[in-house]
């Protein structure tokens, strides 16, 4: 099977029938000197571990986070210039020589990039040319600043492509090019914040940390709903909180794509069970957040479609993850009706801020604009449908090795036991939660990319397990029995 390609290997069968057709200069690392870099620290014996990450049991069995390396026994020191003020020749040749093996560390560990949701396949050379600029976009993308240097035009352009995509009119939506993800959820939430400041927030389990952190930040009561073991909201305990608290008004966030398992809530039954439990639309805020997801799924027709035409209040999704934008960066949108609510004027800037940030990087509505105009629907959905084929090979390639291993349906993550080995872990940049692991399948994952790694990690599991003492985990709670490889599960 390690011969097989991309291209190659046909569509799964459950998934053939879901996939929608749209018809719509560089330093040289040889050309310097090395010189040895700071050595990274490990622990000095003392107790103050600084070296790689481990995973420790406590009394109660449970497993205990020890984080990983410390970064400011390595750092790279600022050193003065010269009494003269002038950079010499020998601070110039080193400041080379540092960053040519910088940009070298970047290509190998850009090889081994498996674990986090970014499209590393871009090619942004064109817009080299305007790197010299200080280009802010303060105040609201709308209203044009004072400040002259901006690109605005660029990012109310993206913003109207997403709201195409989503289904609102120009004159409808409001919203903003974020500097991240988590910005998006946070402006999200906020605007539920404010059109019911007595609601209270209702996500699952498995929402991202930054849905948790914006109900610290804004002091609202929260509440957790569980989940199923696909990672998807259970709704039946969702209506059962709900009816709990039926005299304060719902807000409620929507995981398009869950961080761990790539789960996506059903958006449908969400509202049904809303309006079951006696919540009218004026009652209730759905945020929905989709990071990776959001922009994967509109190209996928049996997937619980996100559309403005649903009695939704906003959709963030971010731009660093599926686009390709090579810095962080997101996309907010939410209705124009609820915006006033949040904003105000501020003579300083000549502008409205509505937004959760003052200053806002004025290049990534560049890379975005480049790419969107670059691949648009059609493209985009073409990455879709390799993402999709390729987690589904890595996901059987799994099963077949005897790896528990779970991809929930119209998803690009692929679920599997943590490595025993912390290193191959990192070697891989896994990303990990308990007992399980994932792949995030994006369209810089290539098939020859996948069987390195799973050449890798059957040949270090049949190390690891090879004494019979140490057995692979069981993963039943995690992603269901019917997807576990363990003893008991066989």
């Amino acid at each position: 099977m390690t011969g097989l390609t991309a291209a190659s290997r046909p569509l799964p069968k459950e998934l053939s029938n879901s996939i929608d057709i749209l018809n719509r200069k560089d330093l040289d690392p040889t050309a310097v000197v090395l010189e040895p870099l700071p050595p990274v620290a490990y622990s000095n014996g003392n107790g103050n571990d600084v070296g790689v990450k481990k995973i420790k049991i406590g009394e109660n069995g449970e497993r205990e986070i020890v984080l990983g390396r410390n970064i400011h026994s390595s750092c790279l020191d600022i050193t003065e210039p010269e009494d003269n003020d002038e950079v010499t020749g020998d601070k110039e040749a080193y400041m080379a020589s540092v960053l040519a093996r910088y940009r070298q560390s970047l290509l190998e560990r850009t090889k081994n990039h498996l674990g986090y949701p970014y499209n590393l396949d871009f090619d942004y050379g064109a817009l080299g040319q305007l790197q010299h600029f200080s280009i802010n976009n303060l105040g609201d993308p709308f209203i044009e600043s004072n400040y002259g240097v901006h690109s605005r035009q660029f990012e109310v352009g993206v913003l109207d492509w997403f709201a195409r995509l989503w289904e609102i009119k120009k004159d409808e939506y409001w919203g903003y090019i974020t500097n991240c993800g988590t910005e998006g959820n946070l402006h999200g939430i906020l605007v539920g914040r404010e059109v019911f400041p007595d609601g209270i927030l209702y996500a699952s389990k498995e929402s991202h940390y930054s849905i948790f952190k914006a109900a610290r930040m804004y002091r609202m009561d929260c509440v957790k709903i569980e989940t199923l073991s696909s990672g998807e909201v259970d709704c039946a305990d969702f209506r059962a909180k709900l009816l709990q608290n039926k005299n304060k008004p719902a807000i409620i966030n929507v995981n398009i794509g869950t961080t761990v398992k790539g789960a996506v809530d059903d958006l449908d039954l969400v509202i049904l069970t809303l309006e079951e439990c006696g919540f009218p639309h004026n009652r209730f805020y759905i945020h929905c957040d989709g990071a990776l997801f959001g922009l994967m799924l509109p190209f996928v027709t049996k997937a619980p479609q996100v559309t403005f035409k649903k009695p939704i209040g906003s959709v963030s999704v971010s731009g660093h993850k599926f686009v390709g934008c090579p810095m962080p960066c997101g996309i907010q949108i939410t209705r124009m009706e609820h915006i006033n609510a949040l904003s105000s004027n501020v003579e300083y800037l000549a502008s409205r801020d509505a937004t959760i940030m003052g200053s806002r990087n004025g290049h990534a509505p560049l890379f975005l604009w480049y790419t969107l105009n670059r691949k648009g629907y059609r493209g985009f959905q073409k990455e879709v449908q390799k993402c999709l084929r390729n987690a589904h090979y890595l996901k059987d390639r799994l099963r077949e090795a005897g790896i528990s291993a779970m991809l929930n349906e119209l998803s690009s993550t692929v679920v599997f036991e943590r490595p025993h080995d912390e290193e191959f872990i990192r070697r891989w940049q896994l990303a990990c939660q308990g007992t399980i692991a994932h792949v995030v399948v994006m369209p810089n994952v290539t098939i020859e990319k996948l069987n390195d790694f799973l050449d890798d990690l059957v040949e270090k599991r049949s190390t690891w397990f090879k004494d019979g003492i140490n057995q692979p985990p069981c993963v039943a709670p995690e992603i269901g029995k019917e997807n576990c490889s363990c003893a008991l599960h066989l």
